[in-house]
Formats: structure tokens, sequence, C-alpha cells
């Protein structure tokens, strides 16, 4: 396969598993490709300098989650032909290969719950390996960013779970660090405009690089998991739009942050499922951001009772089905920053 042909179909040259004949090669308007490791590619853009922003997109974590891929595909695409120009310095991962060629969320093991270090403790897993390959590449690309430029990372997902807010993002812990109002009005320009605000650390992806490279970091959730091709991209045409303003260096001003504009969230407590006894008292086919009555018992599990208090709290990724000591949901409850 020819050097070219690789670069523009470089979702094809990842499922195939296809090595470009060189590691570094040009593209239209002055970008330079450099491929660092299946499913990573690394856009430099023509003008470089201390204040160029740093961003990584990543998307196939779940393997089954494939109309973001589909997405910035087709924004590799119009970069490489010179259709979109490149202000950013820009690494893209499609993160688990394998299952993406699959069609399965993963082979061994959930790859979001697997970073942070995580990965260590399932060495023998697919999922572990790759982790740790995404974890090192992340870390090598914001090392060497300048102290004068933005560092920022977004990892795109779906859900076959149905959600009552088709799109929504997931900030990570920040300990000591302050939420940043401006990447909440980016989401808005997304049309995205739920966020939960984590607050106790993860072994997701985000919060890796959040704690580790500090980046301004969000997990979003866009939608529905298809198949490859069977996705309708318009629905997704908000994020699609947003990146590519962001790449080419588009900064139209944002609307000030105003709380009433958003459904903001925080994690008020994990549905730790302790046993085989567990069980969840919700239908198999909740949505996410379902609220619970006040009183209702969400689940129990030998002496534990999980039970809904005020009203106002909702139910987040509810899996009664996770091994035993794992999250089996997450309870939320509103909140204001």
């Amino acid at each position: 396969m020819s050097q070219s042909s690789l670069s523009y179909d470089f979702l094809t040259a990842t499922l195939q598993d296809q090595l470009p004949m060189a590691r570094e090669w040009p593209l239209a308007n002055g970008v330079t490709a450099r491929w660092r490791e299946r499913g990573i590619l690394e856009l430099v853009p023509p003008q470089l300098d201390d204040h160029t922003d740093r961003v990584l997109i990543s998307c196939g974590v779940h393997g089954n989650e494939t109309a973001p891929i589909e997405v910035a595909n087709g924004i590799l695409r119009d970069i490489e032909q010179g259709r979109l120009p490149l202000a950013v310095h820009l690494l893209l991962m499609f993160g688990n290969p394998d299952a993406m060629q699959a069609g399965e969320r993963y082979l061994d093991y959930d790859m979001n719950r697997l970073f942070n270090g995580q990965h260590a403790k399932h060495p023998a897993t697919r999922e572990a390996q790759r982790a740790a390959v995404l974890e090192n590449a992340a870390a090598a690309f914001f090392e060497q960013a300048p102290n004068g430029c933005q560092r920022l990372h977004y990892d795109l997902h779906t859900a076959i779970r149905g959600s009552v807010f088709e799109r929504f993002a997931i900030y990570p812990y920040l300990h000591e660090r302050d939420y940043n109002r401006e990447q909440l009005c980016w989401l808005e320009s997304a049309d995205i405009t739920t966020v939960l605000l984590h607050s106790q650390p993860a072994a997701t992806f985000t919060y890796y690089t959040s704690r580790h490279c500090q980046t301004d970091a969000l997990t979003l959730e866009l939608g529905k998991a298809r198949p490859f091709g069977q996705n309708d991209l318009s629905r997704f045409e908000g994020i699609n739009q947003a990146l590519r303003r962001l790449l080419s260096g588009q900064r139209d001003p944002l609307p000030a942050f105003a709380n009433e504009r958003f459904q903001l969230f925080r994690a008020k407590y994990d549905l730790v499922k302790h046993s085989d006894q567990f069980r969840l008292h919700l239908h198999d086919q909740v949505e996410n951001f379902t609220l619970l009555e006040d009183g209702f018992v969400i689940a129990e599990d030998l002496d534990v009772r999980y039970q809904a208090h005020g009203g106002n709290e909702r139910i987040l990724f509810p899996n009664p089905k996770v091994g035993n000591g794992l999250r089996a949901g997450i309870v939320i409850e509103p909140v204001a920053i």
C-alpha cells in the first residue's frame, strides 16, 4: 500500500494493521504527518511556536462506538487533502483497533477502566497492553508541549443505552484545579450542555491525561452506538463542526459561562456490586439521567441498601452485570459552579 493512500484512509490502515512506507511524510498545506503506533497519528501544523495548542482527540477506546471514529477520520481526510487547514499540534488516536475490527466494545476487559496505571493489574489482557501504549503516547506528546500552550484532550464515545440528554460530557476529577469555564462554553458550541463533574479519581483516559499531563480533558458521550456505515452523522454535526473550528484556528468569541444554560451534575456516590446477590431495581432499558423518585430503593446487595433521597437524584451508567467489586452505576445530583 502506498504511503499517500495510507495517510488518506487512516481508519482502513488501522483496522488492517498496515504500516506506512515512512514514519513521517508531508500532507497538503505544509502539514507533517508522523506515524507513532498502530492507530496513533501525529499531525504537525506548518506554523509551530510556543503558543500553538496541543490537542489530543481519542476515539474507539470502546471498539463498537463507531460514529466518533468516522467523524475523526473525515476530519483527518480533509486535513490530508488540504480542505481543512491545521493550526494546532494534533495527536489522533483510534484507541482499540482489534475491538474496532471485531465490532465489539472490548475483547478482554473494558479499556476505560485500565488507565491511570490500572493496566498493570491486568497484564495478560489485550486492552491493558493497549492502554499502556496510549498512556505512553499521550505522555510523550504533552511532555514536549511548551509552557505557553493550551493542552486539550477530548475522548469521544457513544453508548448503547439511551439517555434523557442525548449528548453529555464528563469532566474528570480535578483535585485542586478549577473547572475551565471556557471549556464548558466550548462544549455549548458543540451542542453539549449536560456535564457530569466527577468527584473522585478514576481509571479513565481523560482522568489520566488531566492528572498526569495537565490537560483540560473531557469525555464526550455523543449519542447511540452503531456499526460502521450505519451512523447518521448529521446527528454528530455539532461536535464535528466544533472540532473543525478548533483545529483550524477559528476562535469565534464564546458567551460568558452561566449556570442556567447548562445541566450540571456531580457524582454523589457509586453503586458498588459487592456480591452475586446484587439486585438493581431498574428495568434493563432505563435511560441514563433517569430521575429517581424520593425513597425509591435503587439497588440491594446483602446488607447494603441504596435508596434515593430528595427526588432530584438521577442514575448514570447502570450495569448490574459488572464483576463483583466494580461500579454498577452512579447516582448523581444537580450542582452549580
